[in-house]
């Protein structure tokens, strides 16, 4: 027992109980929770073509992508245990949905391909657009994780899924030819 009467179950604290009590290790759905609360899920970080602060035209691709690393997409996993039990509790983004900011929307599974300016008027393989009025857009991307756990005496199941959201800035245009 530490200073303030808690008990020390392997990595965790949890309260002292009464003289003669049984202590209860806490159960494997206890050890996902403490295993996702030391997880980092951050807001995507996106990317466009064209960037924010430059302007689209209308009908032309727009290209819409996420940074890829452990805490913008995943996979991430983290482990807790106690009482000789550990569960590993794992979380993924499953896709991420783009509101355009003009009513409609885009669900992509992929984080989407950075644009290559080789690939000139191209769409984008995976996530893409095409605005088809004059505007400045606001974006919002927003990802879906999903957090798996399986603990080492056989239990498995799912928390509930997470969201993180990020926005961007679309300036849309129109091309008129002058005679």
């Amino acid at each position: 027992m530490d200073s303030n009467g808690r008990a020390n179950i392997g990595s965790s604290y949890f309260p002292a109980a009464p003289p003669g009590a049984v202590v209860r290790p806490p159960s494997a759905a206890e050890l996902a929770q403490q295993a996702f609360s030391k997880m980092k899920l951050e807001a995507p970080k996106v990317g466009s073509a064209p960037p924010p602060g430059s302007k689209g035209l209308i009908g032309m691709p727009v290209w819409m992508w996420v940074e890829k690393s452990e805490t913008t997409w995943g996979p991430q996993s983290t482990t807790a245990s106690a009482g000789g039990l550990s569960v590993t509790a794992t979380a993924k983004v499953t896709g991420i949905d783009w509101n355009m900011g003009d009513g409609k929307s885009v669900h992509c599974a992929s984080p989407g391909t950075p644009y290559d300016p080789s690939l000139g008027k191209k769409d984008s393989p995976d996530c893409g657009y095409r605005y088809t009025k004059v505007g400045e857009y606001q974006i919002t991307a927003t990802t879906t994780w999903v957090v798996t756990w399986t603990a080492t005496n056989g239990q498995t199941g799912t928390l509930p899924n997470q969201t993180r959201s990020a926005q961007t800035a679309a300036r849309v245009g129109e091309l008129q030819v002058v005679n």
